[in-house]
């Protein structure tokens, strides 16, 4: 699983091979440069997440229910959840909680709505949590999560910065597959911000990214030739011209 958050990237993911795209929340941070994904709308991930279902053929397409969506009510999680289903042609929604969640999750089923849902680091409750990037530890409460999650009818769980050995019994656990994000190598699958795997985004260089690309250099490399061939009159040339 990458994240992919236009046309352009998830066409490129999808035919390379990938599984499952997540249009994630994480767009608030990659896309429009907050620091956290808290301020992202329910209307932006719809319109990100129908440029990255038109381009997709044949991954399962999953798109993140953004803060303050599904929170108040079962209610309001459907009504939000069936807009992104809807308007989208998504395959799914991702939504962060186990127990907490477990009455959403099965609120979601009886609407024919299939979830993912999202433990170990929230990035929804970076306030609660005391801020990013921190490792989660508290094994029964990871453990008594992700089965709630399961009973009530999540397809999939993402285990978010869990250290390897409870990520392993977890996924042990469970009859459902697991996603890893910094949760090591026993999970059932893995997931990555797509601009961070290319190597797009300059020092941000946590634990669990390996960078299998350098774009970030190519393009500023790429860039400037360009700048410098425009204003040294080498670009346009003659074989770039109409006649």
């Amino acid at each position: 699983m990458l994240t992919a958050y236009d046309y352009l990237w998830a066409g490129i993911f999808d035919q390379a091979g990938v599984d499952s795209i997540l249009v994630g929340d994480s767009l608030a941070m990659v896309v429009q440069g907050h620091s956290t994904t808290l301020p992202v709308t329910l209307e932006q991930m719809i319109y990100h997440g129908e440029m990255v279902v038109r381009a997709v053929r044949r991954a399962l397409v999953v798109v993140d229910m953004p803060f303050m969506s599904y929170q108040v009510s079962v209610k309001q999680a459907i009504r939000n959840a069936g807009r992104i289903i809807k308007q989208t042609g998504a395959d799914a929604v991702k939504l962060e909680g186990g127990a907490i969640q477990s009455e959403t999750i099965r609120g979601l089923g009886r609407a024919d709505i299939p979830v993912m849902a999202h433990i170990g680091m929230r990035p929804q409750a970076v306030r609660q949590l005391g801020g990013m990037g921190k490792i989660q530890r508290q094994e029964q409460q990871l453990l008594d999560d992700a089965r709630a999650a399961e009973d009530a009818g999540a397809f999939a769980l993402i285990l978010e910065l869990i250290p390897e050995d409870i990520a392993g019994r977890i996924t042990a656990s469970l009859a459902i597959p697991t996603i890893g994000i910094g949760a090591g190598p026993r999970c059932t699958g893995q997931v990555l911000v797509g601009p961070d795997m290319l190597g797009l985004n300059e020092g941000f260089r946590p634990r669990f990214l390996k960078e299998f690309g350098e774009l970030r250099k190519q393009a500023d490399k790429a860039v400037r030739d360009y700048v410098e061939q425009v204003r040294g009159g080498e670009f346009p040339g003659a074989e770039h011209s109409h006649q």
